[in-house]
């Protein structure tokens, strides 16, 4: 019985650290476990650039007077807006779909399509904090660690959401859920954040380490 009572301590003692190692894992930073049953499979690539006719989603742009994401260039610098835009356009393409900009089948970017001049993402001074290098595509999977869509961060990197964007992230958990980071090739100076629990995306600007 001695025996027996000292190889299951010895069994215990050895099991410890790797379960505080993947506690650690989970609290924050690139998380390598597998994605649960609730969660979106990351696409595998960005948006490439926009080529059609650009969508008119001009919801807070009035003739004579522009809108939160123009006003951003002087005031998103560290902090965003936080007046959000005044959004009319429908995103849900297909029936449960949902009303945000999203990723279906992991290859189309619903809603990315306002084109390069959308003035709504227009940045005076676009990387003024920086690129972001810690990695992008589904291979670099970010568990959120805290704050809000004014400054949120996970691994040391902080980003804010757009401010015209606002409304589309109401549903985030910011201390738990993953997202992808994708590179805007439209936009200068934006990412795009991708839940991977929602299947939604938003504007990001990286706010530095």
């Amino acid at each position: 019985m001695r025996a027996a009572q000292l190889a299951l301590t010895a069994l215990l003692m050895t099991a410890m650290p790797a379960f505080a190692q993947q506690d650690r894992q989970d609290r924050g930073g690139q998380r390598q476990a597998p994605r649960n049953e609730h969660q979106q499979a990351p696409p595998k690539r960005g948006p490439a650039p926009y080529r059609g006719s650009p969508h008119k989603d001009q919801g807070n742009v009035r003739q004579g007077q522009p809108s939160p994401r123009q006003d951003q260039g002087n005031q998103h610098q560290g902090q965003v807006n936080p007046q959000q835009g005044d959004h009319q356009r429908n995103y849900s393409d297909r029936p449960g779909h949902p009303n945000a900009p999203h990723v279906d089948n992991g290859r189309t970017w619903v809603g990315h399509d306002t084109g390069r001049d959308d003035p709504n993402y227009h940045l005076d001074q676009p990387y003024a904090h920086g690129r972001f290098t810690g990695g992008f595509g589904p291979s670099h999977r970010w568990r959120l660690s805290g704050g809000g869509p004014n400054r949120f961060g996970f691994n040391g990197f902080y980003f804010g959401v757009a401010p015209y964007d606002m409304g589309f992230v109401d549903g985030w958990n910011w201390d738990a859920d993953d997202v992808v980071i994708y590179d805007d090739p439209d936009h200068p100076g934006w990412y795009l954040a991708y839940n991977t629990r929602l299947g939604t995306y938003t504007h990001v600007q990286y706010l530095g380490q």
